[in-house]
């Protein structure tokens, strides 16, 4: 069978973040509820002139510079920030990164899971020769509300990544478990800005879902534990991906991992995402990016274990092979210089970032200027929303 999977990847985050202790201290919480309890130290912030659309422009023009765009026949854009209950977001993004008019555009929508709905759907694609390459990007911003127990597991960003056959970067395998069931842990209604979340119930949802898709990924691959170097899950917070691997451990009637095992087996896939925060859609993926660029050790033909979990829900479990000298499709020191150079707000900047509000009468707004990527919302005007490149 054909190889198929991610050629390149790349990621991008806005140039602005809230340090948790600061959030903390004004909230007066101790701040080790965040930094011990969620594993978190930072979130993202997204200025006015951001949105999902500049966000995964922004990403997907970093990995369009290593291949060439017009092999690009198919965009498939993950969010669950919509910025519109028609167009798709990808429209846009198709514009800015200057694609083939021959390319179909999707935006696909189930929760934190719907990046790896693209892959799937992508990936039969590929194998029977039906497109060339497919680009997916997944971009979110996560929102719960100032002063609200979920807002310290805020943030966003946006992951982009060229799936090709015979992958520079990994191959997917064909099996997986993936699990279905009609529930209300999360969700957000159209009139609303900020989810509605059932914190407690999604975090038990989220750990009886690991179990049931990996008994399904089992018995189909006849993989264990152990055919396993590394792993990757969904990064809600950190926390919990910690306790799931743990459950996941146990259900392999292995002991309690160590703090050690736990570092070698996900510590490098949690570091971005403590800087970050929550990017939905993207968290997975900003994960896998972690784990390849935070990594000492060679991870070339070793197999990485994927846990997606989208709220409402739905769950995937899947695998894939690091291939040889992956490093060289690496972005690395672009994406360390992109956490490296943000701009710490103050607890009052952050908020006055969240309260900007876009006009829903049509009316003319000129977006004030911040420091963005190199694209950036610009204004809002007769309900059409208008972009422009640095």
């Amino acid at each position: 069978m054909v190889k198929v999977g991610i050629d390149l990847i790349s990621f991008y985050t806005p140039s602005y973040f809230l340090d948790l202790e600061q959030l903390a201290r004004v909230r007066g919480i101790d701040p080790n509820k965040f930094r011990v309890g969620l594993g978190q130290e930072k979130m993202a912030v997204i200025p006015p002139d951001e949105d999902i659309i500049t966000m995964a422009a922004d990403a997907g023009a970093r990995v369009l510079q290593k291949t060439d765009a017009a092999d690009i026949d198919l965009l498939l854009f993950a969010t669950e920030s919509a910025v519109d209950q028609s167009k798709a977001a990808g429209v846009y993004v198709h514009r800015l990164l200057n694609l083939p008019s021959r390319c179909r555009v999707v935006e696909l929508k189930q929760a934190c899971y719907g990046a790896t709905a693209g892959i799937q759907l992508a990936l039969p694609m590929l194998r029977e020769g039906s497109a060339k390459k497919i680009l997916i990007i997944a971009a979110d911003i996560a929102r719960y509300g100032l002063k609200t127990s979920g807002e310290s597991s805020q943030g966003g960003g946006a992951v982009a990544m060229v799936l090709t056959r015979n992958p520079r970067i990994l191959s997917i395998e064909p099996e997986s478990g993936f699990h279905t069931e009609d529930v209300m842990d999360f969700w957000r209604p159209n009139y609303r800005e900020e989810a509605i979340v059932d914190g407690k119930y999604s975090c038990e949802l989220y750990l009886r879902l690991v179990q049931k898709t990996w008994e399904q990924y089992t018995v189909l691959s006849a993989r264990t534990f152990s055919d396993h170097a590394r792993f990757c899950y969904h990064v809600p917070v950190p926390k919990l991906v910690e306790k799931a691997h743990q459950c996941l451990a146990k259900l392999n009637g292995l002991p309690k991992l160590s703090s050690a095992e736990i570092e070698t087996q996900l510590g490098a896939s949690l570091q971005y995402g403590r800087q970050i925060g929550n990017c939905y859609t993207a968290a997975l993926y900003l994960g896998f990016v972690s784990l390849l660029e935070n990594t000492a050790v060679d991870l070339s033909q070793q197999r990485i274990g994927f846990y997606s979990y989208g709220s409402g829900c739905i769950a995937e479990f899947f695998s894939g092979v690091v291939e040889e000298n992956y490093r060289d499709m690496l972005d690395t020191f672009y994406h360390q210089k992109l956490l490296d150079s943000r701009q710490a707000l103050t607890p009052e900047e952050y908020e006055r970032f969240y309260k900007f509000s876009y006009p829903t009468d049509g009316s003319l707004k000129n977006i004030p200027e911040c420091q963005p990527g190199r694209y950036r919302l610009t204004a809002i005007q007769q309900h059409k929303r208008i972009y422009t490149t640095a």
